[in-house]
């Protein structure tokens, strides 16, 4: 069974990072979705895509696909670029570069 391990991003309705410090695993895809043919939602055979686990630590989640010998793909966490300002720095003017 193939398994993706990888940390949330944070919600981008919210300024804060909460719900974003646990890891988590979920199963891959094994049936190709399709639309129902009665209401045209998405479906899938597979009912293994509703399931989310949810680790403290990646090396956590990692020992526990180990464990039940799964093949895992783990994403590295994208390293967070924070460009420190000042409220001046916000109305100051600055010249935009013209192609």
């Amino acid at each position: 069974m193939q398994v993706r391990i990888y940390r949330p991003a944070k919600n981008a309705m919210q300024s804060g990072r909460a719900l974003t410090d646990h890891w988590v695993l979920e199963y891959e895809l094994e049936t190709a979705r399709r639309p129902e043919p009665l209401m045209g939602w998405v479906a899938s055979g597979d009912t293994n895509n509703q399931v989310q686990l949810q680790f403290p630590s990646r090396d956590a989640a990692m020992e526990f696909a180990r464990k039940k010998n799964w093949q895992m793909d783990v994403e590295d966490e994208h390293p967070r670029k924070v460009e420190p300002r000042n409220y001046a720095s916000y109305i100051t003017y600055r010249e935009t570069k013209k192609a």
